[in-house]
């Protein structure tokens, strides 16, 4: 997990400033136009109003909307609305360049293409994330959306009665179709703003605030032109002409808010009760019904203010039954993501693996690495923002014959119906790549990866406990293997019992003690002597006897007890170092702390707590950490570092060199020593290049300052050759392997204080 703090780097900078000044070019436009149409007065073809300011007015929100599409690169709903955009501008061009020249435009013209394609495209665009989430919401959900867009269709239609009227009583042509294809369109438009937003309810926001005002003042528009158009009283430079214009400006300011807000947690500004839009729908349905047996309205206005009493109705006659599939549909939906959840997988596997016994298919068991950091860092918010943003991506690599499932915490299940091992594969990596590209939480970037196992149907399992269990398998071989992803075999079927097993061990081991520290000396090259050493775990395995660390710290880290085990190391050590205090021995203790343990906030206090207990001054105590850390999360590195420093805490960079090493962080970091990677130390014999490298990376640290603890030395050649070159320190089997305290002080004992040529026999 990577968390960076601000988010605006790299590409993300101009793109936020591009879309500022974009916004900003769009508001002066649209201001200078509409200042142009009031003092433009009366009039044929103004080049300067209606011509350039009047397309200007026309393209900026175009420019607004395309740059957002291209932030929201996996937004097909903002691509659809900035292509609608696009070609009520296209189509507005044509027609005032027509006008420029005095030219009656015939019906249907090329403007009219281009108008009338902004209507598809823009119900496109909406319908697409209400379709998305029709199978998450309830039936009284979608009724109150459809009696919603039914109410707002029979008021609009009868608002439309006299186009409709027009458009009817003519012959029936192409032109009368085009005609009558402008308010059928913002009947369907309205319609469908109202009917999503009702079923959105208590979601609605500022952002969806301002795509209403823009699509109703677009609608209100056409309205008008319409009724000016059938009253021959529109003239060009009318107010009208300000609409559209305006209308645009407010979808492009939406479509630019909601892709720069992608992530981020946005609270609703106002609330609609349950029950408001399907009760103005009913009542406007009603006045509908009443207002036509006074005076002529059209027949489409009375069928669907008729169809609106009639959904009105049906939670009312079908109260029981509806209600009872709403609690199903619940009972089968996580509340947070609105995925299937883990009962309507056991539901629903069995069922479609029954359809059709024969065929294969792919379950795949998918567990976000290292989620726990992003919830101990950032908060459980966050940590469900992160889930809800993970379904979406997931759920955007799936077919719609594919089953996608939240078990609970960051695990998700996905069936794949009809797959084949190697097409099972495909998608895992696919999966794994889509949740790859860095997610922006409310303000803050988190990179995270996943590690997915996989099982096979009928071949490994007929049932989904078998499925699931053998995909576990798979996926737990995958997070200990850094696979990223893992086919289930039968030898990891021993493998996962084999875990399981020492998981239990580990976890007795945490709790009886029998984890032991050990000691490694540091050995001061200009003095030869010892003023620290390291504390290196042991495992004192009752069967295996002493376990080193490579043998179980995997498994420390995969089962979430690092920071048990820090805290017992760290323990153990500073007793130790307070009973050397005692005897008058000033050495310095470095304990190990893994980026796990580094993101605990409450790191810090803690260990302070800990020397303060045993009368420990803070810099008796060195904390060595890795590059990886400090390059994955530069910000918060330097916020914890500078929180130990300032405390009196050392800091040292193990095994440097070992990754990917920059002078940025050893200048911006507080850091006291560098550790050179043993790899260099014991390559130095016989290559030219490495002594080079070490001598010249002894020569960086003392340039910034710090001291170069050398790891590996294991000859009198390395040890000697170390000291000529001005390293600081030596540690490693030359000097003396790690062993228990009580070795250590028999072998401190025997060493001639103070003389460089005094290393006794390794022990």
């Amino acid at each position: 997990m990577r968390v960076h703090t601000p988010p605006d780097r790299g590409v993300a900078v101009p793109l936020r400033r591009e879309s500022l000044w974009l916004n900003w070019i769009l508001g002066g436009v649209l201001a200078a136009f509409l200042v142009g149409l009031i003092f433009r007065g009366p009039g044929d073809f103004n080049p300067l109003v209606d011509g350039g300011l009047g397309l200007a007015a026309m393209w900026a929100p175009v420019a607004v909307c395309w740059a957002a599409a291209r932030r929201a690169t996996n937004r097909l709903d903002v691509t659809l609305v900035a292509a609608a955009v696009t070609c009520f501008a296209a189509g507005n061009t044509y027609f005032v360049l027509a006008a420029r020249d005095g030219q009656v435009l015939p019906v249907p013209s090329p403007a009219d293409i281009g108008f009338l394609s902004f209507y598809p495209l823009m119900l496109a665009a909406l319908a697409i994330p209400a379709i998305g989430q029709l199978r998450h919401v309830g039936w009284p959900v979608v009724l109150d959306g459809a009696v919603g867009s039914l109410g707002a269709g029979a008021v609009l239609a009868v608002l439309l009665n006299p186009v409709l009227v027009a458009a009817v009583s003519a012959e029936m042509s192409l032109a009368t179709t085009v005609a009558t294809a402008y308010p059928m369109f913002d009947l369907l438009l309205v319609a469908g703003f109202v009917g999503i937003g009702a079923a959105q309810g208590r979601n609605v926001g500022r952002r969806w605030t301002v795509l209403v005002l823009g699509l109703v003042t677009f609608a209100a528009t056409d309205v008008f032109y319409a009724l000016l158009q059938l009253s021959g009283t529109f003239v060009v430079g009318s107010p009208v002409d300000a609409g559209w214009a305006v209308g645009l400006a407010l979808v492009a300011f939406w479509v630019d808010g909601t892709s720069r807000s992608a992530g981020r947690i946005t609270p609703a500004v106002w609330a609609i009760p349950t029950q408001t839009v399907p009760t103005i729908a009913t009542v406007a349905a009603l006045g509908v019904l009443v207002v036509g047996s006074r005076i002529p309205v059209s027949n489409l206005a009375v069928v669907l203010a008729a169809l609106t009493l009639t959904l009105a109705a049906a939670p009312l006659v079908f109260r029981h039954r509806i209600r009872l599939a709403d609690m199903l549909l619940q009972a089968g939906t996580d509340e947070l993501t609105g995925l299937p959840n883990r009962r309507a997988l056991h539901s629903e596997v069995p069922r479609r693996l029954a359809l059709d016994s024969r065929r294969r298919s792919a379950l795949l068991l998918l567990d976000l690495d290292k989620f726990k950091e992003v919830n101990d860092t950032l908060g459980h918010d966050i940590g469900d923002l992160l889930l809800v943003q993970v379904a979406s991506r997931l759920a955007g690599r799936l077919r719609q014959a594919d089953l996608l499932a939240r078990l609970g915490g960051d695990e998700f299940a996905i069936l794949l119906s009809g797959s084949s091992p190697e097409q099972a594969v495909t998608v895992a990596e696919g999966l794994r790549s889509a949740l790859s590209e860095p997610f922006v939480l409310d303000g803050v970037t988190v990179q995270i990866g996943a590690s997915i196992g996989i099982s096979l149907y009928p071949d490994q399992g007929e049932t989904l406990g078998i499925l699931l269990r053998k995909a576990d398998m798979a996926m737990y071989t995958a997070k200990s293997t850094r696979s990223g992803h893992h086919a289930y075999r039968d030898s990891d079927n021993t493998d996962g019992d084999e875990r399981m097993r020492n998981l239990g061990r580990l976890r007795a081991g945490l709790t009886n003690d029998e984890f032991v520290v050990h000691y490694q000396p540091k050995v001061d090259l200009d003095t030869g002597e010892v003023r620290g050493v390291e504390a290196l775990v042991r495992w004192n395995h009752p069967a295996r006897g002493l376990v080193y660390p490579d043998d179980f710290i995997s498994l420390v880290e995969q089962a979430g007890l690092m920071q048990t085990m820090t805290t017992i190391v760290l323990t153990k050590a500073l007793d130790q170092a307070s009973i050397w205090h005692a005897q008058k021995r000033t050495l310095t203790v470095a304990v190990n702390i893994s980026a796990s343990c580094l993101i605990d906030l409450e790191l810090p206090d803690r260990i302070l707590s800990l020397l303060t207990e045993r009368g420990l001054s803070p810099s008796s105590l060195m904390l060595e950490i890795t590059e990886d850390f400090l390059m994955a999360d530069r910000d918060r590195a330097r916020a914890i570092l500078v929180r130990l420093r300032m405390m009196g805490i050392r800091i040292a960079v193990d095994d440097f060199g070992s990754g990917y090493s920059s002078l940025s962080y050893l200048r911006d970091l507080p850091i006291d020593e560098l550790k050179l990677d043993k790899s260099f130390i014991m390559s130095m014999a016989g290559d030219p290049r490495v002594t080079a490298l070490v001598a010249s990376t002894i020569q960086l640290a003392h340039s910034l300052d710090l001291r170069m603890v050398a790891e590996g030395v294991e000859s009198e050649a390395d040890y000697e050759y170390l000291a000529s070159h001005g390293c600081d320190v030596a540690q490693g089997l030359y000097v003396s392997r790690p062993v228990p305290a009580a070795e250590l002080e028999l072998w401190l004992a025997a060493r001639p204080s103070g003389i460089l040529d005094g290393v006794p026999e390794p022990i």
